[in-house]
């Protein structure tokens, strides 16, 4: 588990905060992945210094016992979490509970198994940051 020092956190979350503000104002529902959640298209930006590849921010809400079905994602994933805790596993992982404050990384052609709130009774909510190809489908649900 990667934890960040409180006032890296303070600073990242800052940011964050202000980033999701200003996009959130005109950003749309990009998909509902299951029961209980919301996955909202917060920025995507070409990245000049990296041909052909693509910087996105998504925001995921979690309402408490919300779940994503099995999923995986095109190119590389950090997650924040921003609010609450959120139980998530790989295959060939284990499943593991991350708290606010905490982050965690998906490379390239994971397949996510488990990506759900750990709370019946509070909410939770992660920022996920891509890198991943142009035109790329950032999440593709298992079927």
């Amino acid at each position: 588990m990667n934890r960040v020092s409180k006032s890296t956190g303070r600073r990242m979350a800052t940011a964050f905060a202000l980033c999701a503000g200003l996009a959130l104002a005109g950003a749309a529902d990009v998909f509902a992945g299951s029961a209980g959640d919301r996955v909202t298209l917060v920025s995507s930006e070409a990245l000049p210094d990296l041909p052909g590849q693509r910087l996105s921010t998504v925001l995921v809400e979690y309402e408490p016992g919300g779940k994503s079905i099995s999923h995986h994602h095109a190119g590389s994933v950090m997650a924040y979490i921003l609010e609450g805790s959120i139980r998530s596993q790989l295959k060939g992982g284990e499943v593991r509970v991350y708290h606010a404050g905490e982050v965690f990384f998906e490379p390239p052609g994971s397949e996510h198994l488990v990506s759900e709130n750990a709370s019946q009774t509070e909410p939770a909510k992660l920022l996920a940051i891509f890198v991943a190809p142009e035109g790329a489908e950032l999440t593709v649900f298992d079927k």
